[in-house]
């Protein structure tokens, strides 16, 4: 419960923001981003540029809304949340690791098989990772996310979950696409279609991490380019562009393991806390 005077602070804040008063100190954008050069029209179109704190800092104004400051977290990759957002209303679990767990597990074992390690290309044994864990739970991992208000890690882990299961179905012919077709060529032509429609969702995902942290970003410029290489693989044919996809989906995975650990480790159960790397115009509070 928050006292009778920051309930106050939060209601003046919340009914007439943008005329600042005495009792708040405005911060110009350049406070929090150096490098941004808002104009006053773009203030005016965007009213959240304009970033206001009560005298004693505990009450954060975002445009015409007021929050608490220990209400606010900054962004962090353990929760996939690129920017500086609210907590949670509902006190629940972050299904976050869980599903960035699912997507890099199943990533590392299919990047494995693109770079055709210890000659192995026979793409069956992906069904267990693919499917179940980084089909089925990665998916329900991200309609969690939905109940934690996340939208992007409900967005990514969601749909990226639905694509390991396609992309499974593809490779191992489980319903007898890949033999429907008359060619190799024919074949790999239609999965580059598959995997151009992910490029362009993959790199959408990236542009929203540019206020994120440097992980964050890194992880999904990494599967931007992952993708990528797989769909000109598949159109041009080429091994050694597949290769490259495997290489690059092997670091993406390794970053995600990262991220998996950074976002279930705290001072109660470890010793090593990663610390978080904002970008260099990631708003922190």
């Amino acid at each position: 419960m928050k006292n009778d005077s920051t309930q106050g602070n939060l209601e003046k804040g919340t009914q007439n923001h943008l005329a600042v008063d005495s009792n708040s100190t405005e911060y110009d954008p350049q406070s929090i981003s150096p490098k941004h050069n808002y104009s006053n029209e773009q203030v005016q179109s965007n009213p959240i540029l304009r970033i206001t704190t009560s005298n004693n800092g505990d009450i954060i104004y975002l445009g015409d809304q007021a929050f608490n400051k220990r209400d606010l977290q900054n962004a962090f990759a353990g929760d996939l949340n690129p920017g500086l957002h609210t907590l949670p209303a509902r006190p629940m679990g972050n299904p976050v690791p869980l599903g960035l767990s699912a997507f890099s597990v199943c990533c590392f074992v299919v990047s494995l098989i693109n770079c055709n390690a210890r000659s192995v290309t026979n793409a069956e044994v992906i069904a267990s990772s693919a499917l179940f864990f980084g089909g089925v739970i990665e998916a329900i991992a991200g309609f969690w996310c939905l109940i934690i208000e996340n939208t992007f890690a409900a967005t990514a882990l969601g749909s990226f979950g639905g694509f390991w299961m396609g992309y499974w179905a593809l490779l191992a012919d489980a319903w007898g696409v890949r033999s429907s077709y008359q060619t190799e060529a024919e074949y790999g032509n239609a999965v580059g279609f598959y995997l151009s429609a992910w490029v362009i969702f993959a790199f959408l995902m990236w542009l929203c991490t540019f206020k994120a942290t440097w992980p964050f970003f890194s992880l999904f410029l990494l599967l931007w380019v992952f993708i990528m290489l797989l769909a000109i693989g598949n159109f041009s044919g080429s091994a050694s562009v597949t290769k490259a996809g495997g290489v690059t989906g092997l670091i993406a995975s390794f970053i995600g393991f990262y991220i998996v650990y950074a976002g279930t480790a705290t001072p109660a159960n470890s010793y090593i806390i990663p610390r978080p790397l904002p970008m260099p115009f990631s708003e922190v509070v």
